[in-house]
């Protein structure tokens, strides 16, 4: 099968998430690294990409010049992922969608609910992917929790708890640090912080498992380190459109944790609980009956799980071959396959309308208020 082409724009040298991405897009052969333009300083961005292996006349200086050189070129990229500061993540999108390219963007895909609807139209009339990288989707043992719910194997759901809570910028003495200070800055990270920073991974996560949209949402949102404009704790209340009810807390400044994200589903006749910390493991409870722990790569696991497990049972399986499942289920759908649960601009867009709703909320003493783009309404 021949490698598709793939671009990487931002990521470069000592990113936090660029290698990330790197590993995960090759991991199983399926890309080949073809075209970069990996930061805002464009020597150091193209001598990064020449020894990553990218050749010289596509290591770009920058995101416009690279979309110069690959729209018109016969062999030009099949995917391009996005993994720029927040702000950008629109623009760049946007071009690359016109021109016909297949787009992977990091999360918050945009600023604005106006932006998300932009993008979603635009992917829709360009027939490319927009994809949005919610990576912890693609666990496989969130995909068997997935499985089960659909298959009515905790009968309906009533009840969803979820939370994306660290520590690590719970120091006050720290909040002047530039790779801190920036996520709690509007002019850098839009109108939320730790919502939109962490804590739509949670919600995203709550519509996956149980595949049911927000519908309704009431937030309290605090800055508890003064000098911060955006908050940096937040706690959220949903509705989802079946009834179930959900709970949501997210935050930053919760000292003793280090990445916090669990999810817990309560249905009728069960109970599932996962969380990032220990990825490999599904806690299952029937009603009435022994809680379990279904393993990662055990027999008897649904399809899906079974298809994205890469190591053998009781091997971990970390951050970067999440995403590399991500990149799988990419290379399906750009050679015309459907996978369904790869994260798409309309969850990118349904993360927006909750983060603004969940803002104006706050701002309302906790009011509630319909968290559904206009355009799903």
């Amino acid at each position: 099968m021949t490698k598709l082409k793939w671009g990487l724009i931002g990521g470069g040298e000592g990113s936090q998430i660029g290698p990330a991405h790197r590993l995960g897009a090759q991991a199983d052969g399926l890309f080949d690294l073809t075209a970069a333009a990996l930061d805002h300083r464009p020597e150091q961005g193209r001598a990064y990409a020449q020894r990553l292996g990218v050749a010289p006349d596509r290591a770009y200086g920058n995101w416009q010049e690279m979309l110069d050189g690959e729209k018109h070129r016969d062999d030009r990229i099949d995917l391009v992922t996005v993994a720029t500061p927040n702000a950008t993540h629109f623009e760049i999108t946007k071009a690359f969608l016109e021109a016909g390219i297949n787009v992977l963007c990091e999360k918050p895909m945009t600023m604005s609910v106006e932006e998300g609807a932009d993008i979603v139209r635009i992917a829709a009339a360009s027939g490319k992917i927009c994809a949005v990288n919610y990576c912890y989707s693609a666990y496989p043992m969130v995909r068997q929790a997935r499985a089960m719910v659909a298959a009515g194997e905790i009968g309906k759901v009533r009840l969803v708890v979820t939370n994306f809570s660290h520590g690590h910028h719970g120091d006050a003495s720290d909040a002047d640090n530039p790779r801190v200070r920036w996520r709690y800055d509007p002019a850098m990270a839009g109108v939320s912080g730790q919502f939109a920073d962490c804590g739509i991974h949670a919600l995203h996560m709550a519509s996956f498992i149980t595949g049911d949209e927000v519908e309704t949402l009431s937030a309290d949102f605090a800055s508890t380190i003064p000098s911060r404009q955006l908050e940096d704790d937040a706690m959220i209340n949903f509705r989802m459109g079946s009834g179930t009810v959900g709970r949501l807390w997210t935050s930053s400044v919760a000292i003793g944790r280090q990445h916090g994200f669990d999810i817990q589903v309560f249905g009728e006749t069960g109970g599932l609980r996962w969380t990032s910390e220990q990825p490999n493991q599904l806690i299952y409870t029937p009603v009435g009956g022994r809680t379990q722990i279904i393993e990662k790569g055990e027999a008897g696991l649904h399809d899906d799980a079974q298809r994205l497990s890469r190591v053998a049972i009781a091997h971990p399986e970390g951050f970067p071959l999440a995403i590399a499942n991500i990149y799988c289920d990419l290379a399906d759908a750009i050679r015309g396959e459907t996978r369904d649960g790869l994260p798409l601009a309309a969850d990118g867009l349904r993360s927006m309308a909750a983060v603004h709703t969940a803002v104006a909320s706050a701002k309302q003493n906790g009011a509630w208020m319909d968290a559904r783009p206009e355009i799903f309404r």
